[in-house]
């Protein structure tokens, strides 16, 4: 069990928060539920009484007030300067992303949590400002900043995110990358970048529950893990490279129809840095994923202690081969 039945109180209203940010017709409905949405996950992280858990707590609530605060101002500004309201409304917004030039904040909230946590803060609690970031698009110069800050979010993840060792950090600049094929498909379609938002939700599960399951923070506790079978190996390799994008996995697909709708309307700039970050991505990917086969090889690990995978839940199997479908892609257009 991830969390305590008395936390599900927490995680309800959690959900609930996100449902009304999305369904309000009012930016005062959106900014009740993002408040209710940031409140609720706080205790969720303080899970235990450990002073890292405290620590990532009181960072993510400092940083979430200070884009509420952005927001409110934003509303503010509107009886004087309109012009400005809906910048410094897509500003906090972004903050609230951890989008670049406002993503300082996530890999230090991200070092403190555990898997569970850091799944929430990754995929749900980003889905009701990027509904909001969506209703700002039809402003022309609101769309070219979007597109400016998911080029940096794209550098900043994959640079930042070399020659580091802590698993949770890595995926945190790979949220980041992530983050900027998102924006850059809220500039062109809804329904695009909710596909992505879903893949890369699924695919993220799949590798926190390998990491939660072995209880991995490290890549060298990754290399050293008594789950040395077969099993393992393949699935958190796949899942790894999948969530790099390497074809033919499920990770490539939504990659790759945003790379074809970005050059049918002439985005070739941005589609050049974010598929050059791409492939910077896919490096500290590799670097999971390739000890994996070198450690555990016949000629490499004669006197390490070889132990069998407990029996997986069938829930496990199915989000780990998810990783999969996208082999089924050249069968796509035979099925329909």
């Amino acid at each position: 069990m991830m969390f305590p039945i008395s936390y599900a109180l927490f995680f309800f209203t959690l959900i609930l928060g996100s449902l009304i940010s999305i369904s309000s017709s009012s930016w005062f409905g959106g900014w009740v539920g993002l408040e209710l949405n940031m409140l609720s996950f706080i205790p969720l992280i303080t899970l235990k009484m450990n002073s890292y858990f405290s620590e990532a707590a009181l960072k993510y609530f400092l940083i979430q007030a200070l884009g509420s605060a952005l927001f409110i101002y934003a509303s503010c500004v509107s009886i004087s300067f309109y012009n400005l309201t809906h910048i410094f409304t897509l500003f906090a917004l972004l903050l609230k992303l951890a989008a670049a030039p406002f993503h300082f904040w996530f890999p230090q909230v991200v070092e403190g949590l555990h898997w569970p946590q850091m799944f929430i803060l990754s995929t749900i609690q980003k889905l009701a400002p990027m509904v909001l970031i969506s209703y700002l698009t039809s402003f022309p110069i609101l769309t070219k900043t979007i597109t400016v800050s998911a080029v940096l979010s794209a550098l900043v993840g994959a640079w930042s995110g070399l020659n580091l060792t802590l698993l949770r950090k890595i995926l945190a600049f790979s949220s980041i990358n992530h983050m900027s094929w998102m924006l850059i498909a809220i500039s062109i379609s809804d329904t695009l970048w909710f596909m992505y938002f879903m893949f890369y939700s699924l695919i993220s599960l799949s590798v926190m529950m390998m990491f939660y399951k072995t209880q991995a923070f490290s890549l060298s506790q990754v290399t050293q893990s008594n789950q040395t079978s077969a099993l393992y190996k393949i699935t958190l390799s796949l899942s790894m490279l999948s969530l790099g994008g390497l074809p033919p996995l499920s990770g490539f697909i939504p990659k790759w129809m945003i790379a074809q709708i970005m050059m049918n309307m002439k985005m070739m700039i941005p589609l050049f840095f974010l598929l050059a970050s791409a492939l910077v991505t896919l490096y500290f990917y590799l670097r999971i994923s390739i000890p994996l086969f070198i450690m555990y090889s016949p000629s490499s690990n004669f006197n390490m202690k070889h132990t069998i995978m407990t029996p997986t839940s069938t829930l496990f199997i199915i989000f780990t081969s998810f990783n999969l479908y996208g082999m089924l892609l050249p069968l796509y257009p035979l099925l329909i």
